[in-house]
């Protein structure tokens, strides 16, 4: 996932953050910034998050609408008239 060109401590980033965003622009890949040698956070440019967060939303609608198609249904006919007995209505 991050080749080491991508891994960065924050010190360094916070030394010359210029050079970071300049990078992250540049090659849309995400940095990874550790502290004392372990991961402590993922920084990406902005663009790239948004496209990454619309992917992630459109993936979760696409996992409701498969949920929802899985779960099984019934007849309108069958729910109208059931519902229509439960709460006394008459046609």
């Amino acid at each position: 996932m991050f080749q080491s060109s991508d891994i960065h401590t924050v010190t360094e980033f916070s030394r010359k953050p210029a050079e970071h965003i300049k990078r992250l622009s540049e090659s849309k890949r995400p940095e990874l910034l550790t502290v004392n040698g372990k991961a402590a956070v993922v920084v990406q440019d902005a663009e790239t998050y948004e496209k990454m967060a619309t992917l992630a939303e459109y993936a979760e609608s696409v996992q409701s609408i498969r949920q929802a198609m899985a779960e099984r249904g019934r007849p309108l006919d069958e729910f109208t008239a059931e519902f229509e007995a439960r709460h006394g209505i008459s046609r």
